[in-house]
């Protein structure tokens, strides 16, 4: 292959690379009349994606602000610019452009600082007022003349991929600080895993399991043939947010032994419906899929090697 025909190759390769994780990309595009309406509009946005990233698990500890804007739009909207700063309500990066650079004249990010001290954006949005004018995008305003449109670009919570990667990192360095880590309980993979203490109760569990099914609560059952104590261990590994052992004592009473990881796994009694409705109130809003996995862990794949 010539060095050219493999820089070709190579540049749409990357071409293509690009429309890809644009399409992967959460955009929310806004078409505003002039700057004043753009700049209500993106101070909506702004609020917008703090909430948003609060839904996925993330709180204002968990990520860093930067701006970027014209020294331009700097001061003719210092007071929008300082309002933003007090919305993020703690240190952010200010960068200021003697000139503008790009086809934007301000853009945040929401960053995540990862384990490596390296920064990744989750939110962002962006006042474009070059784009409209290369693509032909226009109104008709109250004279009948045909302006450019300003145009919002905004990603309220970044890219899926990103979102896991920054909720792993944060989790991880929950775990450094000597914190137990979690992913959200609408995010986890098994919310309730059921241990029973022996095979005469597996019946029990798998009634048990048939119940949280119905109730919309992703579960399974360890029915693998090892001690309570490395079953539970295992729960543990793999983060699941309740944890239930159960043997004669829960079948009889009525009540579950439920250990909790949130709670540095502390063990509590609670009634079957007590746990649902704690599980629906911290899910609420939250999208829900079925467990993709066999629900009795015998019956799954292991991998060796």
């Amino acid at each position: 292959m010539t060095r050219y025909s493999f820089r070709r190759e190579r540049k749409s390769e990357l071409a293509g690379l690009r429309r890809l994780r644009a399409f992967t990309m959460p955009d929310v595009h806004a078409f505003c009349e002039n700057i004043p309406q753009a700049i209500r509009e993106f101070e909506k946005r702004f609020k917008m994606c703090q909430e948003t990233l609060e839904g996925i698990g993330f709180d204002k500890e968990n990520y860093e602000l930067a701006v970027r804007f014209t020294k331009e739009f700097y001061d003719e909207n210092k007071d929008f610019i300082e309002l933003l700063l007090k919305l993020h309500g703690k240190p952010a990066l200010v960068e200021i452009w003697d000139r503008r650079a790009f086809y934007f004249v301000l853009k945040y990010e929401f960053n995540i600082v990862d384990a490596l001290d390296k920064c990744s954006a989750l939110s962002t949005d962006q006042i474009d007022i070059e784009n409209a004018d290369r693509y032909g995008i226009q109104y008709i305003n109250e004279d009948g003349k045909k302006e450019n449109v300003i145009i919002l670009h905004c990603s309220p919570s970044g890219a899926i991929e990103r979102v896991i990667y920054a909720l792993l990192e944060k989790e991880y360095l929950k775990e450094k600080s000597g914190g137990t880590p979690e992913f959200p309980l609408w995010l986890s993979p098994t919310q309730v895993r059921i241990i029973p203490v022996s095979d005469d109760y597996l019946e029990f569990a798998q009634d048990l399991m048939n119940k949280f099914i119905q109730e919309k609560v992703r579960v399974d059952v360890d029915d693998r043939v090892m001690t309570v104590q490395k079953r539970v261990r295992d729960a543990e590994l793999e983060w699941v947010p309740f944890t239930l052992v159960v043997g004669g004592r829960e079948k009889k009473e009525g009540k579950l032994t439920v250990r909790l990881r949130s709670e540095d796994s502390k063990e509590v009694k609670m009634e079957f419906k007590g746990l649902v409705e704690r599980i629906k109130d911290q899910t609420k809003d939250k999208p829900f899929k079925k467990l993709s996995l066999p629900n009795m862990l015998s019956k799954r794949p292991v991998f060796l090697g």
